[in-house]
């Protein structure tokens, strides 16, 4: 079985006062073991990342630039 990748870019939606945690959680909602969710954002998400732990994700922080978090979250087995 293939795995499923999905990306979503949060910086817009920030910029314009929308609060993005719901498009997060319809986005990771499907996910299965093994599927990869990357999410880009102008800040360290920290309050997310123990509400995708608790759904089964681990995920890896890379800080692109300034500005430009990169999060990968891969579901785990």
């Amino acid at each position: 079985m293939e795995k499923k990748i999905i990306e979503l870019d949060v910086r817009e939606d920030l910029k314009n006062k929308i609060e993005p945690f719901q498009k997060i959680m319809e986005a990771v909602k499907g996910l299965e073991a093994g599927d990869i969710f990357i999410l880009h954002a102008p800040f360290k998400p920290t309050p997310l990342l123990p509400i995708l732990k608790a759904k089964g994700f681990e995920h890896e922080l890379e800080e692109v630039e300034k500005k430009h978090w990169k999060i990968t979250f891969t579901k785990k087995g």
